[in-house]
């Protein structure tokens, strides 16, 4: 298991913003974006481009997470949205239907030829195969998660495949977001959306994305 982020030559990351949300939520912080922004421009050699996924539930009231991907769309970050469901189950419990892993599976093989390295954050074993497509292409991948949860929220089969697996843990206090600014920051904390990751159906998605850094 690695310590760190670092890589040599040019670097694209992607965060599936839930994961990352759940899995710092179970590590009791909050991130700040612009400082994690600011770590991976540093631990990289040449950060191309850093992805933001998020599925974002469409309905007439004040969206949570509206503040939150405003801001990373401004401020260097490549967002990528889609239209979640929200329903309500059996039992009266609110749910959501969406999740971004086939947009990140795509933007991987779009950029593999691009780059020498991915920064995957996420613990999802359903990437095993994109990640084995890219590694096929020369592209070392390095995943961000979490062992030090219960369960632990890396798949196995995901942290067997990748070139190097980093608990979100152990960099965290790079981008650890101060709990005094929780209300007023621009990367502001949104609510739990409880995804049903296992019958998430896939939406068209929209883009907000830079120039790719070559």
């Amino acid at each position: 298991m690695a310590s760190g982020l670092k890589t040599i030559g040019k670097t694209c990351v992607f965060i599936d913003g839930s994961s990352l949300y759940s899995t710092s939520r179970n590590l009791n912080f909050d991130v700040d974006y612009k400082k994690l922004l600011e770590y991976l421009e540093r631990e990289t050699g040449s950060l191309v481009r850093t992805y933001y996924y998020a599925a974002i539930v469409d309905t007439d009231d004040y969206s949570p997470l509206k503040p939150l991907t405003d801001w990373l769309s401004y401020n260097g970050y490549s967002l990528v949205t889609k239209t979640a469901r929200e329903f309500t189950d059996a039992t009266g419990k609110r749910r959501v239907k969406g999740n971004m892993d086939i947009e990140i599976a795509i933007d991987m093989m779009e950029m593999a030829p691009h780059v020498d390295n991915m920064i995957i954050f996420t613990g999802d074993s359903d990437f095993r195969r994109a990640v084995e497509a890219v590694q096929r292409q020369g592209v070392s991948v390095t995943a961000v998660s979490s062992r030090e949860t219960s369960p632990p929220l890396i798949g196995d089969d995901l942290r067997r495949q990748v070139d190097h697996f980093v608990d979100l843990h152990d960099i965290s206090k790079h981008f650890i977001r101060a709990t005094d600014k929780r209300d007023s920051h621009p990367n502001g904390r949104y609510n739990d959306t409880s995804f049903d990751r296992s019958e998430a159906q896939v939406l068209p998605a929209s883009r907000n994305s830079g120039p790719i850094r070559m």
